[in-house]
């Protein structure tokens, strides 16, 4: 399985990993909003919400014209790069996290912006729906063809 993982989709495996030890939760290419996907949400033990966005080279970095749309949408913003990116053209103000396949280091803290309760409440049950989903649609493969699914997500 890990061989057929594509590079962005490796460097989100190592984040959680290394999020699952810190006591987060994550789901990978959650959608918050119509219209944006970010590669991993991330849910804290404290209802933090994270949003990492791995980008496999500087091609794949200058080609993301939505991640500043992100940010109204998680307490902390963070890029996942592997050990060969040019971290240079990262913004400076938005978290570093390095990452391979197996595990991930968190180098610059991305700063805090908390969101506003009702839309924290908003995301957590949309994170809890979509964690479900994943699960329901692993455990019952079938399952995706019996239903429609809900606005902002697209088939499996």
């Amino acid at each position: 399985m890990i061989e057929d993982m594509q590079p962005g989709q490796l460097l989100a495996r190592g984040v959680a990993r290394h999020l699952r030890r810190h006591g987060f939760v994550s789901v990978e290419e959650f959608v918050p909003a119509r219209g944006l996907r970010v590669d991993v949400m991330a849910l804290g033990p404290k209802g933090e919400l994270w949003v990492v966005e791995c980008k496999s080279g500087r091609a794949d970095y200058q080609s993301d014209s939505k991640w500043q749309g992100y940010l109204d949408w998680c307490d902390r913003y963070f890029w996942a790069v592997d050990l060969e990116f040019p971290t240079e053209v990262l913004p400076a103000e938005t978290g570093l996290i390095i990452a391979d396949a197996y595990d991930a280091e968190i180098l610059r803290m991305g700063p805090e912006d908390r969101l506003a309760p009702a839309r924290r409440k908003v995301m957590i049950q949309k994170f809890a729906s979509h964690a479900a989903r994943r699960l329901q649609a692993l455990r019952d493969p079938g399952v995706a063809a019996l239903i429609e699914p809900s606005e902002g997500e697209g088939r499996r």
